[in-house]
Order: structure tokens, then sequence, then C-alpha cells
């Protein structure tokens, strides 16, 4: 095999897979990024057998061949490799020759044979949406994970299709993230739980452009994610996911309407009290027309008021600062309504549209004050 293409997009398409190269594995072969020229074009390819990517780089085909390299050493190479064209070259043993300007590099590859490859997947059932659209709904609500794998379950993403609507929901057991997204087209129902590890990894890649999309297509185990010269397949997390309508509730005794960049810097600061590890909670008083929020920590207190309008019930209640502030900081909305029905109830962060619906516990009322 030889190939030529330029560091700049070997590089790119060095980084897109290495995010599918296993950090521990006793399978050799899945340390490696597979270079693949035995077609048309250059195609690079990871696989931790949960997570594949693969990604098409410009370049040309001198000699058609295929060869599984080390990720960790070629990456490293090739990041620091001049800004110029790079050439590879095997030969029929693997050795692999890099290189570029003055440098070279001799290093053994593999064999493709052992490689495992992407799994084939009938590209039926999909759909289609902005890749802004996708990297928003993720960095909305990927932050209500669990990073617990105890529960495989809230480790990952519900993604629910139904009519024209698509719906991502994430929980933690102290919280939910919802986010709805009206798509351009009706599809059919489908409900699939996709790995957190695998939405966090598309959202790197993804440009975020409105007008690049994304097809999303969907199996019984796997979900695959298709955009710009990329391919992405996840298997996904068995089971059925949490019954989500039941925890939610249009009721309320307490409504209160708050400018939310106030609302979040207030807490941020009430936060510079607490130490890494320690779990004091943020205190809320609802009364007409003010909020009252306050800190006690180890290291001191904090009491600020801001101007709120309020319908309903005063209130006195207590949460975790950061499960608001991860909220709040994905909402754009200038203003936001929280809906609150008793210090022990959850509360309910959403729109009047319900595009975005974040629930959040209260903590215990008693250990909030002492």
């Amino acid at each position: 095999m030889k190939i030529v293409c330029s560091k700049t997009d070997l590089l790119k398409g060095v980084n897109i897979v290495l995010k599918a190269v296993p950090s521990k594995t006793t399978m050799s072969i899945l340390e490696c990024i597979l270079i693949d020229a035995s077609a048309q074009k250059i195609k690079l390819t990871a696989n931790d057998m949960e997570l594949g990517i693969e990604t098409i780089i410009e370049g040309d085909i001198l000699e058609k061949g295929i060869v599984a390299i080390d990720a960790k050493i070629f990456s490293e190479i090739v990041r620091k490799l001049p800004d110029n064209f790079v050439a590879i070259e095997t030969d029929s043993n693997f050795q692999t020759k890099i290189t570029c300007e003055k440098a070279k590099f001799h290093i053994s590859g593999k064999s493709g044979e052992d490689f495992s490859y992407l799994p084939y997947i009938e590209k039926e059932d999909s759909v289609s949406i902005s890749q802004f659209s996708l990297k928003e709904l993720i960095k909305q609500t990927i932050f209500s994970i669990s990073d617990n794998e105890n529960n495989k379950m809230m480790t990952g993403e519900l993604f629910e299709l139904k009519d024209s609507n698509l719906k991502v929901v994430s929980l933690d057991g102290h919280r939910v993230s919802i986010r709805n997204l009206e798509l351009k087209e009706s599809c059919d129902e489908k409900k699939v739980i996709v790995p957190g590890k695998t939405l966090i990894e598309i959202s790197k890649i993804l440009s975020g452009e409105m007008d690049s999309f994304v097809n999303i297509f969907f199996t019984k185990n796997h979900i695959v994610f298709e955009f710009d010269e990329t391919t992405v397949v996840s298997r996904l997390i068995e089971g059925e996911y949490f019954r989500i309508e039941q925890m939610l509730s249009n009721d309320y005794e307490t409504k209160v309407t708050v400018n939310k960049k106030e609302f979040l810097n207030c807490i941020d600061r009430a936060t510079l009290l607490i130490k890494e590890g320690d779990k004091k909670p943020i205190i809320i008083q609802v009364n007409d027309g003010e909020m009252n929020l306050k800190i006690t920590s180890g290291v001191g207190s904090m009491n600020e008021e801001i101007v709120i309008e309020k319908e309903g019930k005063d209130i006195l209640i207590g949460f975790n600062p950061k499960f608001l502030i991860d909220a709040l900081r994905v909402i754009d909305d200038e203003n936001i309504t929280l809906y609150m029905v008793n210090p022990k109830a959850p509360c309910f962060i959403r729109n009047e549209e319900q595009s975005y619906i974040y629930l959040i516990l209260p903590v215990n009322f008693n250990s909030a004050v002492n």
C-alpha cells in the first residue's frame, strides 16, 4: 500500500476515529487504526466493539492495500509531522514507512484481516436532523446521565420517535432532562437507548452547522449516525427505559418566573463557598415579588435577593446548586419558569411549548436548614 495525503486531512481523520479506540482491551488489534486503501477511497476505521467510527479522507492511492497501525503511536507521529503532504507506505510484512518532508518513521503494522470491521446495517428506518440540532440536543441533556455502571439504563439516553417529534431523555436518579425536537417529516414510532459515551463522542465530531445534516438509522441492536464523510455505529443499551410520564406533572402550588442570567449568576456566586466534595444545598425562599437565595458552609455564608414574578404560595425549598446550574446553562431563554408543589416534591423548569423540561428533586428540607 502507498498513499499520499495532506497532514491536515490525515490528522482530522485520525482524531475522529481515535474516539473509538479503547483505552483498555485484551485484543491488541482493537488498539489499532485501520487504514483501508483497497478500493477507490482512503478509509480510516476504529472499533472498540461497542462504538465504531469510520471516516473517509482526501488523498491519492498510489498502491492499493490495507494495514492496521497502533493508534497511539500513529496519532502522535501524525500530530507532530510538518504541515505538508504525508506518504504512508507498507511492504508485504506490513512494515510501515511514514514520510513527511525530511521526517521518516518506520513502524510495525498488522494485517487488516483480523480487524473488527463495523457491522453491516440495513439502512431502512431513518431520520434526518441538522448537525446543529443534534449537537444541541446532546449538550442540553447529557449532563444528567449517570456514570454508575451498576444501572446501565441511566448511563444512556432515550431517543423516542413519535409522529414528527424526537424526544431525548436522560436521568440519574436526582433529576430528569427532556428535550423535544419537531422534525420536518413524520416517522415510525421507535424507542432506543443510546449509550452516553457514544453521544459524547459524536458531539465532539459534529460541526454544529445548521445546513449540514445527520442521517440517523435504527436497528434492533444498533444506531448509526452518518454525516459529512463519517459513519458512527453504536450498540444500543438493551431493556425498557424508565416510565418518564409517571414522573411528570402539570400541577403546581408555586409558579416563579425569573431572569435566567440573574438566577444563574446568583447560584454560581453561592458555589464559591462550597468546597469540592461538600454537599451543601442552596436554600430558596420564594415570597411575593422576590426570591431569597441563601447558602451556608464551613467557608462562610451568602444571602442574595433577586426580583421575580410569583403566582401561588410562598415556599422554602433546598436544591443541590450544581443541578440547577447544569440545567440553566443550557437554556437559551431570557426568562425561565419554575413550577413547585412543596419542599419535598420535584421542581420543574419548562417553557410553555415544553420543548424542554428539567425535573430536579429538592434536598431534604431539615438537612438543608441545619
